[in-house]
């Protein structure tokens, strides 16, 4: 079963300066490929002039990732992208693009320098960052005599769980979103409720 998990509410930001090397983490929601690479365009757009705009996100869980991808942006390999990635799924921040605007102070890090700086932006900035936590749920389907409907979704307000449609037939059928940990509480405590009479399954 999947678990809770937390993802970016908000949009925010947090400049890092190193050996006057200013390195601004600028993180953003994305639940889409497409949307994560258009905030990177936005801002090489609102922000010329940069040195690099390095960038790593995540899509989705953290500890599950439905996609996560990161580019150094001519940076020394593997100093840049791959640690901001790090960092985001050390704090398991789902749902995050981060890019970080590296301005050059004419002095150079070292590749052990760069990595501390650009990990350290974007920590910086998950430090001020907005979470909303996401609950995965699944629709089941629960199919009762008119006489018990009252009573189920009576039941399923309690558990503050959503009906989001119903049908209608020589019965009727009920579509509700359920936690998927929750899953199997609520189909003893309907059948229990009904004497048996549910017939619960995942909704097509």
């Amino acid at each position: 079963m999947s678990r809770p998990y937390q993802v970016l509410a908000a949009p925010c930001e947090f400049m890092f300066e190193e050996k006057r090397s200013t390195f601004t983490a600028v993180l953003s929601p994305a639940q889409e490929r497409e949307v994560a690479l258009a905030q990177l365009e936005t801002l090489r757009r609102e922000r010329p002039g940069a040195s690099h705009y390095c960038w790593a996100y995540i899509l989705g869980a953290a500890a599950q990732p439905e996609s996560m991808a990161f580019s150094d942006d001519g940076e020394p390999g593997g100093t840049a992208g791959k640690p901001m990635l790090n960092v985001l799924e050390h704090r398991e921040a789902g749902n995050c693009m981060a890019v970080v605007v590296r301005t050059f102070g004419g002095t150079k890090l070292g590749a052990g320098g760069l990595v501390r700086a650009y990990g350290a932006a974007v920590s910086g900035a998950l430090d001020v960052a907005l979470w909303s936590v996401v609950t995965p749920s699944i629709g089941i389907s629960i199919a009762v005599g008119f006489a018990l409907e009252e009573r189920v979704r009576h039941c399923l307000e309690q558990h503050q769980m959503t009906v989001v449609a119903a049908d209608y037939t020589t019965e009727v059928t009920l579509t509700a979103n359920v936690p998927e940990s929750a899953v199997s509480a609520i189909t003893e405590e309907l059948r229990e409720l009904t004497s048996g009479a549910a017939r619960i399954r995942p909704a097509d």
